[in-house]
């Protein structure tokens, strides 16, 4: 239940940041990014139109940029948005993170990019009920204190996302993968 809320709440406060940028509300877009907000861009530095509109480095009032969203995914603290302006025949993707107080901290964007979100997962995990378990003298319990030479395990990645609408751009785009 607790994490459904909060899944509910990061795509809240991702979905109310478009909106306000969308009326050019600047309070409420300074409201919801932190200060020392986290920026990785991938695609051609021409295309940095989320750059240009939240940092105002843009003095054209009639700059639009269409950020309206047409996929919204959540993965925890992770909101995935995805869109396409078919005026400029680009497609991008926004990889929001939000924290527990509801700012957000961090915007991965990808213009003209597939992207796929993975989730790592240790293939060799003994479950929690197991982990502290006093049978095994080599595996020492989080709450010991001691410290072991850690072994490599293996670590599997699958596929929890998939963009979709880069082939409505009418051209061939890289593909790249998200780890979460």
């Amino acid at each position: 239940g607790s994490i459904l809320e909060e899944t509910n709440k990061n795509k809240q406060v991702v979905l109310v940041l478009y909106e306000a940028i969308n009326t050019r509300d600047g309070q409420t877009v300074h409201q919801i990014l932190a200060p020392d907000l986290e920026w990785w861009f991938h695609g051609p530095p021409a295309h940095q139109f989320m750059m240009r509109l939240l940092t105002g480095a843009s003095s054209d009032q009639t700059f639009l940029f269409d950020v309206d969203p047409l996929s919204v995914t959540t993965f925890g603290s992770t909101v995935i948005v995805e869109g396409c302006d078919h005026k400029r025949s680009i497609s991008w993707v926004h990889a929001w993170t939000v924290s527990t107080d509801g700012i957000i901290t961090q915007v991965r964007e990808y213009f003209n990019t597939s992207l796929t979100v993975t989730r790592l997962v240790n293939s060799s995990q003994t479950p929690p009920s197991n982990y502290n378990s006093s049978s095994s003298s080599s595996s020492p319990s989080p709450s010991s204190g001691s410290s072991s030479t850690a072994e490599i395990t293996p670590v599997h990645c699958f596929s929890v996302w998939e963009s979709s609408f880069s082939n409505r751009v009418g051209k061939s785009v890289p593909g790249l993968v998200l780890a979460i």
